[in-house]
């Protein structure tokens, strides 16, 4: 295992992030449930509470404002012993700097990296945030107004108070959640207002990514109390509030979602769609859709309907077209009596108008085939850790550009909206994947972590499912998926997402023996992960081509299904030089790359439909023997300089994107 290490003990704060975060109890059924059966048992017991309601991005229009609370906040990590002294001591029903010593913490941002103290960096328990805000007088005196408090992500579990008030929580650490706050704001007009949020980072069997808490017991070297975090995932269990903290309104009759479906033939386009209205009983809804010049293209109304668009600009992939990434706006108004109350809403929702298949052998985006040629990515700079950063996620997007790449996957959990926003304006197709990463101990295939996984997946859908640019959801990365529980455990899950969308593929990323794992047979996309000359038969890539045939060879004779070469790679110390080629070198990553891609060539005639390098930069791990100052396989460093093996994909990336011969203008990049 992989470890994170913390001097103070770990106790009763487990059991209090348990209970703070609403996690469901275990449930231990004396047979397999049906996931229909289970369905309804969480229902029951409360689980699919954290679903309620929709998750439209805040987005400011004639009847929404948004006030951004990123910046400085008050900080505090609960050292104590049993991590629990914040709970004990009510910290949230005061100030923070009045409970104790507390540090400036910017937001959005990893807290481990931001201080000198290694014990913070490693720190493994409950941490507080806290800042005052200045609430506008007139949204605190409007009755007609909701005002709701947005959490982007808070990793892993979050409670919430506003003025000492508990107003939410939420367990997992990668997608967003939010509470109406209208009525603490009218209580204390003309103050300021007091977020808190406690956030604790520990991992257990249940939670996604999993892991466990190991204490050390042997007094000869140990000190009292002293424990591990155990994890089985290869990057750094960073954690802190990592994307942005706002405030919104909307009027107390509201859109709450969007669902919208597209479709095409022939010349035009079709965009089927659902709203969701919430506070008003008869509301009328009227939709509108406008093309990127700001010119109405097609009108509709009512809570669903179809809008139909003439000479339609269809949305594609980045290399796939001169125009890449068109987008509509889709403009909801709704007006409603509540109460003897008039309100109004309006929401503007940008819309791709595509379509995806999968066959046998091919991947269709609007009836064509498409081959990812792109990079497995992560969330991960120096100082900031796992916290969004514009001017990093805009030199990103132009290295994808530059480097001729078309795809990513959201490698190994959800990434930011802001991320995804992008990809939808530039074409940049994304396999979205779920935090299901180091699902490896038995244990965690039991049905409290199914459970979980269940509301992950829900949550994942409901904030993503409108992006043209999200084309496949994955729902794990390297599991034990040969272990027997496996198979229920993945086919609930696939069957699930499935019900949650009709219209994209599902995976999960495996690295199993093709033979014996028991989730294969339900994904729509075989995704494989190897490392061939690295981890199995080091130094020896002449090896590559006949190992990496019958991986290919094996999966499609027993599936029958498109294969996506979902990771490959090699560790590369920038500078490293050595020839004949030695492992750790530029010169050694190339070797690995140039013998790995002879194969895909053979392949993509016939079933491989995608290549993604491991990794687009180089990422922070735990510190261990294998690992340099993080995991080296990036083909950029950590801070975004190319190594040797940048140049060997760009050449081969923009070489696969000229066979399409529909290459956009090179006025296309950089992009802004």
């Amino acid at each position: 295992h992989v470890t994170r290490r913390s001097c103070d003990s770990y106790s009763s704060s487990r059991q209090q992030a348990d209970r703070g975060a609403g996690r469901i109890a275990a449930m231990a059924l004396p047979a397999q449930p049906s996931l229909l059966t289970l369905l309804c048992v969480l229902s029951v017991c409360g689980v699919c509470a954290a679903l309620d309601g929709g998750m439209l991005f805040p987005r400011e229009s004639p009847s929404r404002e948004r006030k951004l609370l990123d910046g400085l906040w008050k900080f505090r990590a609960d050292f104590s012993s049993s991590r629990n002294r914040g709970f004990e001591e009510t910290w949230f029903k005061r100030r923070l700097a009045e409970t104790g010593a507390v540090i400036d913490m910017p937001v959005p941002a990893s807290f481990n990296d931001i201080t000198q103290d290694a014990q913070l960096r490693d720190f493994v328990g409950w941490v507080w945030y806290e800042k005052e805000v200045w609430v506008p007088g007139r949204w605190g005196s409007d009755p007609g107004q909701r005002v709701v408090l947005r959490v982007g992500s808070a990793h892993y579990n979050a409670i919430v108070w506003v003025n000492g008030n508990q107003v939410t929580q939420h367990a997992g650490g990668h997608l967003p959640f939010e509470a109406d706050i209208s009525a603490l704001i009218r209580e204390a007009p003309g103050q300021p207002c007091r977020v808190t949020i406690a956030v604790n980072n520990t991992l257990t069997l249940t939670t996604l990514p999993p892991g466990t808490i190991q204490y050390m017991k042997d007094p000869t070297k140990y000190p009292p109390g002293y424990f591990v975090q155990n994890i089985d995932f290869d990057f750094f269990n960073y954690a802190g509030v990592h994307r942005p903290v706002l405030l919104y309104t909307t009027p107390v009759a509201y859109i709450d979602d969007i669902t919208v479906q597209t479709s095409f033939a022939d010349s035009m386009g079709v965009i089927n769609y659902e709203v969701s209205i919430r506070g008003a009983q008869d509301p009328a809804v009227t939709v509108t859709l406008s093309d990127a010049e700001g010119m109405s293209v097609a009108t509709a109304s009512g809570l669903s309907g179809t809008l139909k668009v003439e000479n339609v600009n269809l949305w594609w992939p980045y290399l796939m077209h001169e125009n890449p990434g068109y987008l509509y706006s889709m403009e909801v108004h709704m007006k409603a009596k509540s109460s003897s109350s008039q309100y109004e809403d309006h929401y503007t929702l940008p819309v791709g108008i595509r379509t995806i298949q999968v066959t046998k052998s091919q991947f269709l985006i609007n009836n064509k085939p498409f081959y990812f040629h792109g990079v497995n990515k992560h969330e991960d700079a120096d100082i900031r850790g796992k916290g969004l950063d514009w001017p990093l996620i805009v030199k990103d997007f132009n290295l994808l550009k530059w480097l001729g790449a078309n795809s990513f996957r959201t490698s190994h959990y959800p990434y930011a909206e802001e991320i995804l926003d992008l990809c939808d304006q530039h074409g940049i197709v994304v396999i979205d994947e779920c935090p299901g990463v180091g699902i490896k101990d038995i244990r965690s295939f039991g049905n409290e972590s199914l459970a979980h996984h269940l509301v992950v997946m829900e949550e994942l859908v409901r904030r993503d499912k409108n992006h043209p640019s999200v084309v496949m959801w994955s729902v794990a990365n390297e599991p034990a998926a040969e272990m027997p529980p496996a198979d229920f455990y993945f086919k609930s899950v696939i069957q699930h997402t499935r019900s949650l969308d009709h219209f994209r593929p599902v995976t999960f990323v495996s690295n199993s023996n093709f033979a014996r794992d028991k989730g294969a047979p339900y994904v729509d996309v075989i995704c494989v992960n190897s490392y061939f000359s690295w981890y199995h038969d080091p130094g020896h890539p002449e090896l590559i081509p006949i190992q990496l045939n019958t991986q290919f060879e094996n999966w499609y004779s027993k599936y029958k299904k498109p294969i996506i070469q979902s990771e490959y790679g090699a560790d590369v110390v920038p500078g490293l030089h050595m020839d004949p080629p030695m492992m750790f070198t530029e010169e050694y990553q190339n070797t690995v790359l140039q013998y790995y891609h002879s194969v895909f060539d053979q392949k993509r005639q016939k079933y491989l439909i995608g290549e993604l390098i491991w990794n687009f930069a180089d990422f922070m791990t735990a510190q261990t023997i294998t690992r340099v100052v993080g995991n080296k396989k990036g083909i950029f460093t950590r801070q975004r300089q190319p190594k040797a093996g940048a140049f060997v994909l760009r050449q081969r990336y923009w070489r696969l994107a000229n066979e399409t011969g529909r290459l956009p203008p090179w006025n296309r990049y950089p992009c802004a």
